[in-house]
């Protein structure tokens, strides 16, 4: 089991913390710093926020110091959205953003994944958005598949040519949907959705990835300590020099303890 303390795997580095409250508040620190770097230099923040149950904590724990932040002066994305889902649908990632981020918060602006829009259309308006306004910070979680945003083990590619594409979601991350709570039973769960690739994610000029949780433990190993493959799209992390995993006991109990 991993100790807490920090480590770099490959390009990555790894904090591993003494609790979950500990990893949030962690994590929320570090993403206060960037901000407001990038306003102060720029004038402006662009941020990308996952969402689902693991980044609970850390947005938390992030709005708790909502007021160490010019959110006035910083433009929110967000990487994911099922199609065929409204804005106001129990399981909209746009429902999730809306109140847990813009609502409290107040930013600028908010750009928002239409799962209800024509999907090859709304990934080409996505994609210009981000070409428009490049990331200062991007917040991600891994997937119990080891999935970055919907970018599953069989539609991930670390060179893509997309910034934003319709994928098929995989039956693993159909069960999670799930487990979380969002569906009632995997055939409730859309089979397609839209999402940010892997590069456009880590084109942002920070990456945090915030993965508490035991669930997560066996995806995190495989992550940080397997190969660098698509079967774990995660693991191209380890290649990701501008990139911290903010991990909990939990999440981190498969890794060696030198970390």
């Amino acid at each position: 089991m991993a100790q807490p303390g920090h480590r770099r795997i490959g390009g990555a580095d790894v904090a591993v913390l003494p609790d979950i409250t500990a990893m949030a508040r962690a994590a929320a620190d570090e993403a206060v710093g960037v901000l407001r770097g990038a306003v102060e230099r720029s004038g402006v923040a662009h941020a990308m926020f996952a969402t689902g149950n693991s980044q609970f904590a850390f947005i938390d724990s992030l709005m708790e110091r909502r007021t160490e932040v010019p959110w006035g002066d910083i433009v929110v994305f967000h990487m994911d959205e099922y199609v065929g889902i409204g804005p106001d649908h129990p399981a909209s990632f746009r429902r999730w953003i809306r109140q847990r981020i813009e609502e409290p918060a107040r930013p600028r602006a908010t750009h928002y994944l239409d799962g209800l829009a024509p999907p090859e259309r709304e990934c080409t308006r996505y994609a210009r958005l981000l070409a428009d306004h490049p990331l200062d910070l991007c917040c991600l979680g891994i997937g119990e598949n080891g999935h970055l945003a919907f970018n599953d083990p069989p539609v991930a590619d670390f060179g893509d040519a997309r910034d934003v594409k319709v994928v098929e979601l995989d039956a693993a991350c159909r069960r999670q949907q799930v487990n979380e709570g969002h569906f009632a039973t995997e055939g409730d769960v859309p089979r397609q959705a839209l999402t940010v690739t892997i590069p456009a994610l880590l084109r942002a000029k920070r990456v945090l990835a915030i993965v508490p949780e035991a669930r997560k433990a066996e995806p995190v190993g495989a992550a940080l300590e397997g190969p660098v493959s698509t079967a774990c799209p995660a693991s191209i992390l380890q290649r990701t020099v501008h990139a911290t995993v903010f991990l909990d006991p939990d999440s981190s109990r498969l890794l060696s303890s030198e970390v």
